[in-house]
């Protein structure tokens, strides 16, 4: 059991974490996506590896047992933006960290919101000037799903009380 105010964590950092080769990748990945530490980085190999693991688990099963939580699984990563829609299990096992990276709130606003840099679209979603809909988000890690992208909204609070439609 355990205390429940307690949470687990919710990453797996590697197991050698002074290789100059991981060094530079972490860091170039940290750079590009604007992630304010390794943690952020290892929580989203962390879930990456943990949809392979699953995906891996439902290849074992028999095809009867595993129909439905293909569909379900297969079904949910659609949802969240992951893979196609004629995606299979193989599909799931060729996912890296930088397909989970691109969902994220932060990213999407970097890429369409014509923002200069990662830091600076980790800024406008941490100060509460995006929304999502009707809500607004200050959540950079947030993963977008599909039917939420076209619903983005940047609130310009300089001066003028506008908003701004972000395009797909």
């Amino acid at each position: 059991m355990g205390d429940p105010r307690k949470s687990k964590k919710t990453f797996h950092r590697p197991r050698r974490i002074w290789t100059a080769d991981q060094l530079n990748a972490e860091l170039y990945i940290i750079g590009s996506y604007g992630l304010r530490n390794k943690r952020e980085l290892w929580k989203a190999q962390s879930e990456v590896a943990r949809l392979r693991n699953q995906s891996r688990a439902l290849l074992a099963l028999p095809s009867e047992l595993r129909a439905e939580k293909e569909t379900q699984l297969l079904g949910f990563l659609k949802r969240l933006g992951l893979v196609n829609e004629s995606a299979t299990l193989d599909d799931v096992l060729n996912l890296k960290i930088e397909d989970l990276l691109e969902r994220r709130l932060q990213t999407i606003v970097m890429k369409k919101g014509g923002t200069k840099s990662p830091h600076q679209a980790r800024q406008i979603v941490v100060h509460g000037h995006v929304s999502l809909g009707d809500r607004i988000v200050n959540i950079p890690g947030y993963l977008v799903r599909r039917e939420e992208e076209p619903s983005i909204i940047l609130l310009h609070t300089a001066g003028v009380a506008s908003q701004t439609q972000i395009h797909s």
